[in-house]
């Protein structure tokens, strides 16, 4: 086990992401130790959302990211499950 130090905050990242993160565990956290292992990928998706929308941590589900190969930009090339504020995929 690697050990963590959690008394300095490492450079570049902010208090705000930092506690965006937090939230976003805590969220995930919730979810799982309610639910426990087993269901579908969806029905995850679906509860950490609402635990998400009880933190007012605004977010967007299913975010089409498109590919862009040889000049032509194909709109099926990748769904973000969760997006937070345009910097946390979840």
């Amino acid at each position: 086990m690697i050990p963590i130090d959690n008394s300095t905050q490492r450079e570049g990242v902010s208090d705000e992401l930092n506690e965006l993160s937090r939230l976003v565990v805590d969220a995930a956290y919730c979810v799982h130790s309610t639910l426990g292992p087993g269901l579908l990928e969806s029905v995850y998706e679906a509860c950490l959302c609402h635990e998400l929308e009880k933190r007012n941590i605004l977010f967007q589900r299913q975010v089409s990211l498109p590919v862009v190969y040889d000049g032509i930009t194909y709109e099926e090339g990748y769904s973000q499950d969760i997006w937070l504020g345009e910097i946390v995929i979840v």
